[in-house]
């Protein structure tokens, strides 16, 4: 076991999501050595091995931990961020035990940008997908509330299959 208990330190209002929270933890052991596992997992959108920093995609937020600390957003209120936090604990000390089973990560990860993502769609702005632009598909992309095979020029048109093995890789 890696963890005994995260420590709930404080809540603060969400800006991201109003009438949710933001959860302030502390672990009672530092991190540093579990976090090059956690970073394995899926969901994670960056990573920072100089930092030691990594951010994990939940729904609906994020939950980002530091050597020290963790910030759960978009959570409902107190009794829901205990909840997480000892689902967290749990994850954290399953990871260390396997362990032996996973590479750790030690180069940078990076979330895509949305910009990044729309420099690689067809820019046509043909509505397709419902959305307006083909920048608005990008963003909706990044937020993972829309799924690539939901641009019909992208899929259909042979000149963009490199474009989409490499969107395919980004997301």
């Amino acid at each position: 076991m890696y963890l005994d208990s995260i420590s709930l330190l404080r809540t603060i209002p969400c800006l991201a999501a109003p009438g949710r929270i933001i959860v302030h933890a502390r672990p009672n052991r530092l991190l540093d050595e579990v976090i090059p596992y956690l970073a394995t997992l899926p969901g994670v959108i960056s990573y920072n091995p100089f930092t030691c920093i990594l951010t994990f995609r939940r729904q609906p937020g994020f939950m980002t931990l530091h050597t020290d600390k963790a910030y759960l957003t978009q959570v409902k209120d107190a009794a829901e961020g205990l909840v997480l936090l000892e689902a967290l604990k749990d994850a954290i000390n399953a990871v260390w035990d396997n362990r032996a089973t996973l590479s750790p990560v030690t180069r940078l990860r990076s979330a895509p940008h949305h910009l990044d993502i729309w420099s690689l769609l067809p820019r046509t702005n043909c509505k397709q997908c419902g959305e307006l632009t083909c920048l608005a598909f990008a963003v909706e992309l990044v937020k993972r509330h829309r799924a690539l095979d939901e641009c019909p020029p992208l899929l259909a048109d042979s000149l963009f299959e490199e474009r989409r093995t490499t969107l395919q890789g980004m997301l």
